[in-house]
């Protein structure tokens, strides 16, 4: 099973901006190892109260999805996209994506060609008991196209990146794929 750090497209503009969000709950199991309540009879100062969140990594992780859709789909996934190297992930310390949040990953291209994709973008948190979005994290990622930087070594046919997963979250977002069918 790929896990998937998007819960819905907002925006997705051919070549050029992504736009999703990732609604973050209290049921991911993954929210109450970072960090969990520390009681401690014999040291009593050591205690503190469980603060769950998203790891940073995995708000890392959330924003190549959103970036690798907007680049898979600037060339209507036909090429398979890896994520090459992250070139900045700057969080402001201030802020953590804990339950009840929605995190906004806004993606845009700077380059898209034969080789693969410059992109770069925006995290926002959003509270969901006022509404306000504060920036969360600031992401420059690069990104190959496998198949054409890799040539000569053996790939699966099937796009293993873009996923029925990745293109049902694409289609319950209402983005048209019909040229895929």
């Amino acid at each position: 099973m790929r896990w998937i750090w998007l819960d819905r497209i907002l925006t997705l503009e051919k070549g050029a901006r992504c736009v999703a969000i990732k609604n973050v709950s209290a049921a991911e199991d993954v929210l109450h190892d970072h960090f969990p309540a520390v009681r401690d009879p014999k040291h009593p100062a050591r205690n503190r109260e469980a603060f769950p969140v998203l790891p940073n990594t995995l708000v890392i992780e959330g924003f190549a999805q959103c970036a690798g859709i907007l680049v898979g789909h600037a060339r209507d996934f036909r090429e398979k996209v890896l994520l090459a190297k992250v070139g900045k992930a700057e969080f402001n310390p201030g802020l953590s994506a804990g339950p009840g949040t929605t995190l906004r990953y806004t993606a845009v291209a700077d380059r898209i060609d034969a080789a693969g994709a410059m992109t770069a973008g925006t995290v926002e948190l959003i509270d969901s008991a006022t509404g306000s979005a504060r920036e969360f994290a600031k992401i420059e990622m690069m990104f190959s196209h496998i198949d054409q930087n890799m040539k000569g070594l053996e790939f699966p046919d099937e796009n293993f990146v873009f996923t029925d997963q990745f293109m049902d979250l694409l289609r319950r977002s209402g983005v048209k794929l019909d040229h895929l069918a």
